[in-house]
């Protein structure tokens, strides 16, 4: 439930990566959430910063909105395309949402998850997925609230749990 005002006048606009105007917004929201604790508390490597915008606009199954408040960028989503072996069909994941502080509580991680899921829908995909840190109760309750539920195929084996192994 939002404990602010929600946020007259915003609007969600897909992400053109090439675009410098949505490219600066991007990397400014993307940096924000990466110095947050929910994000791990370090900024972004400048040389991560130069490519990535180049890196998004080369991969077709890139999707990516931004939220505005009037010129100010408050809010991202980025999601890429997979495939569910299990049914056959597309699915997207859901690889980053973030909400600047100063516009967190007011809806905007709800209509970007909308705007997600209007898309998902669009393509056909059977399921949209993410991932979320045990202590991001925030983020997590939201997800819930729209439909998320952790993942498992039969509750005698449990839930499922994300890993990572860094190659570089």
């Amino acid at each position: 439930m939002s404990t602010h005002h929600p946020v007259d006048g915003l609007h969600i606009e897909r992400i053109d990566p090439l675009d410098a105007r949505h490219a600066a917004a991007l990397l400014a929201l993307l940096d924000e959430y990466a110095t947050d604790p929910t994000g791990g508390g370090t900024p972004l490597a400048e040389d991560a910063k130069a490519r990535l915008p180049g890196v998004l606009a080369a991969r077709a199954h890139y999707a990516g909105w931004l939220a505005w408040d009037g010129e100010r960028p408050v809010g991202l989503l980025n999601a890429f395309e997979g495939v569910s072996t299990f049914r056959a069909r597309p699915l997207l994941n859901i690889h980053d949402i973030a909400v600047a502080a100063s516009h967190r509580g007011r809806g905007i991680g709800r209509r970007l998850l909308a705007a997600v899921e209007a898309e998902a829908r669009a393509r056909g995909c059977c399921k949209l997925t993410l991932e979320a840190l045990e202590g991001n109760t925030g983020a997590i309750a939201l997800y819930r609230d729209v439909g998320f539920a952790a993942y498992e195929l039969d509750p005698a084996m449990g839930r499922a749990s994300f890993f990572e192994k860094w190659l570089t």
